[in-house]
């Protein structure tokens, strides 16, 4: 049965009057006789969605969204109140799984705090998109830095050789002017241990965040990390250059982390206080080392070094716009008060921000070194 087929039956049979509302009992005595030709992991949350409804009835609009693979926050709501529908094994008794489906199921305990949403996404994974956007940057990113090495003879504090910061990529606030610069900083880095350590977290945590979250999402988290760096910096550090994805990499981890600890009780992945504890250690030495070459350069220099804001702006946005993202698991955001107010604060940063770069540097009088 196509989906327009199931959709007219449902009409037909369960809403002809087209009130917009189907009784309960109706919906699943025509699941109960085998009409509605659906996998069982979607059958069996569609009964949990109706039979958990304590108005006798369903929004049709819902199921017909539900069947379409869409969940609503009142979706949640209603698996929630009728989860006593849903005790069937867990996925980690299910046996048998391929060596795809097994790492599936393995990203469904890493990311999602909540049961029957991992059993959800696991039945409902498709390849196709696969989560390209990390491993691009990623790939880029190290072709950057290979490049720069091979033509600096360089391979560690690369921001040291003046031909570095001649890059077209690097964000110097001489060239704010050149609006790319604000996003193209994320491609170059300091040295292979910051590439290092940028490349490690996108892959670990970005790429299974964007196998979940969908790249449009995860894209969107990154980019407004990266992007807020390198604006913070010209606010707060108006006289230091950015390089490093570390805006983009901070705002996916630190979403990442405060989802894991808002759901401490949900997450079942293995080790989890000690992977938090060594993460957080991590992600402080990093910040440690990017105030150390900042303030205090183990080389002599011809100007400021790159700043270390962009690490602690990508954090807030992570905190913020990142968790709403990620608590929001295939439910619209754009149905959220919260999300439109996320959204209004940080266009407003934004404005902010550009009226900041044009005038304040005059107005303050700011000394900015030459660019190279």
């Amino acid at each position: 049965m196509d989906r327009s087929s199931l959709f007219q039956l449902i009409q037909e049979q369960l809403d002809p009057e087209q009130t917009g509302f189907i009784a309960v009992e109706n919906f699943t005595s025509l699941a109960e006789h085998h009409e509605l030709q659906l996998d069982p992991s979607k059958l069996e949350m569609l009964l949990a969605l109706v039979q958990s409804n304590e108005h006798g009835h369903v929004c049709y609009q819902e199921l017909i969204e539900l069947l379409n693979s869409k969940r609503s926050s009142s979706f949640r709501r209603a698996i929630a109140n009728g989860r006593r529908t849903l005790q069937r094994e867990i996925l980690l008794d299910e046996t048998g799984l391929g060596v795809y489906k097994r790492f599936v199921r393995y990203v469904a305990y890493e990311i999602l705090p909540c049961e029957t949403d991992r059993r959800w996404y696991f039945h409902q994974n498709r390849l196709c998109p696969p989560p390209v956007f990390m491993a691009i940057i990623t790939i880029v990113q190290i072709i950057v830095f290979m490049c720069y090495g091979v033509m600096l003879n360089k391979w560690v504090l690369q921001t040291y050789q003046p031909d570095f910061m001649k890059s077209p990529l690097v964000y110097h606030p001489g060239h704010r002017a050149q609006i790319w610069r604000f996003f193209s900083y994320m491609f170059m880095h300091v040295g292979l241990e910051q590439l290092g350590f940028n490349a490690l977290l996108q892959l670990m945590i970005g790429v299974p965040l964007e196998m979940v979250h969908g790249i449009l999402r995860i894209s969107l988290l990154y980019m407004a990390g990266v992007v807020a760096g390198s604006l913070t910096v010209s606010i707060t550090d108006m006289r230091a250059p950015v390089v490093g994805g570390s805006g983009g990499v901070y705002a996916l981890c630190s979403a990442h982390l405060a989802n894991v600890v808002m759901n401490w009780a949900g997450m079942k992945c293995p080790y989890k206080l000690l992977r938090m504890i060594l993460a957080l250690v991590c992600m402080s030495s990093e910040v440690g080392r990017a105030v150390w070459l900042r303030f205090s350069p183990p080389l002599p220099s011809s100007g400021p070094q790159p700043s270390f804001m962009a690490h602690l702006s990508g954090a807030v946005v992570g905190i913020s716009m990142g968790l709403l993202i990620l608590r929001s698991y295939e439910e619209s955001l754009h149905k959220q008060c919260s999300w439109w107010v996320l959204i209004f604060s940080f266009i407003t940063f934004l404005l902010f921000a550009i009226f900041w770069n044009i005038f304040a540097y005059e107005l303050l009088g700011v000394q900015i070194p030459p660019p190279p």
